[in-house]
């Protein structure tokens, strides 16, 4: 798809050194392998040097190529990254002993790499669930001090051709928070429409959608979302958005004329907000799965640095491209 070759070659335009934390899975490897070929990152796997570095040789790598390996059981930066931690989480009650436990983990490795910047973001997820993955980013990396909290999005690439001419969509949040109130929607919004942009270099128009169009159904479900979209105007009144908004009317340009005329994002919006993590998970692996979408995700933000998680079921093409959405997020 031209919008992720658009986004990698972004990338490779200002590259960063990325962290992965399953060095040990062939796709990981692969995806490490091509994203270090093209330049969009240096790259770390963490793991044995045993079996990455056979992984490694059975991809095809040389020493040309630059991958780093890091074992938290050998590497000179583990006693480090034992203080950051033990300081990190003290106040919690850990014991040093459940700290030097606690990094020798690949994903509180990688995480700590980042924190103490010698790293500029991380990935892992391939083979760790969602919550390690996340939980280990919330507890090493932390959240941003000028963030409301921590979200994500996919980015949904459409098929080449598409009927509508668009080439990519962001959906938030589809993967995190699972029942936002009004002020954490509008954070959401804000943070998505502000991914959308840096990822790619597009202005975003936001769309607060619901089941409801322009009051067409009154219901408390449909008040949150109208509560969300009066306090994202008012904290930031020169972002395009509009609501509430069913996908049709905020996707198709003809229905959103007819269901919300005068509006300048109905029938336009290339952000989509979903109400509730029930929706935006069922509504990005429709437009995968039935629309063709390639979903790239689920991407965080409002973390103080990047760190992704991927699906399980990923690809090494998965990989690469989340190589290339964390070098980009590393570059603000």
């Amino acid at each position: 798809m031209k919008v992720l070759s658009a986004l990698r070659q972004r990338a490779a335009a200002r590259p960063a050194h990325i962290v992965l934390s399953e060095g040990h899975d062939p796709r990981v490897v692969a995806g490490a392998l091509e994203a270090a070929r093209a330049g969009i990152a240096k790259i770390t796997l963490i793991g044995t040097h045993e079996e990455v570095s056979a992984r490694l040789a059975k991809a095809g790598a040389t020493p040309d190529d630059g991958i780093l390996i890091q074992d938290p059981a050998t590497s000179d930066l583990t006693q480090s990254a034992i203080d950051t931690y033990f300081d990190l989480r003290k106040h919690k009650g850990i014991r040093r002993d459940f700290a030097e436990e606690q990094v020798r983990d690949p994903l509180i490795f990688a995480t700590l790499m980042v924190r103490k910047g010698q790293a500029d973001g991380t990935v892992g997820g391939a083979v760790a669930t969602t919550s390690d993955t996340v939980r280990a980013a919330l507890q090493v990396i932390g959240k941003a001090k000028d963030a409301p909290l921590v979200s994500s999005f996919f980015l949904m690439a459409l098929p080449e051709d598409h009927p509508s001419g668009r080439a990519a969509l962001t959906f938030g949040d589809c993967g995190l928070v699972i029942e936002p109130d009004a002020g954490e929607l509008a954070a959401i919004a804000a943070a998505s429409a502000a991914s959308h942009r840096q990822l790619l270099g597009e202005s975003p128009k936001i769309a607060m959608l619901s089941f409801s169009t322009m009051g067409s159904a009154r219901h408390p479900k449909v008040a949150k979302v109208t509560d969300a979209l009066a306090l994202l105007r008012k904290a930031h009144p020169d972002l395009p958005a509009d609501g509430e908004l069913q996908f049709d009317a905020a996707f198709v340009p003809d229905v959103g004329a007819a269901k919300a005329p005068g509006s300048d994002v109905a029938g336009h919006a290339n952000v989509m907000i979903f109400p509730n993590l029930d929706a935006g998970n069922i509504g990005y692996k429709i437009a995968q799965r039935i629309g063709g979408c390639a979903a790239i995700g689920p991407i965080l933000q409002g973390l103080a640095k990047p760190a992704n998680d991927l699906s399980r079921g990923c690809t090494a093409e998965d990989v690469l491209n989340m190589i290339a959405v964390t070098t980009l997020q590393a570059a603000k």
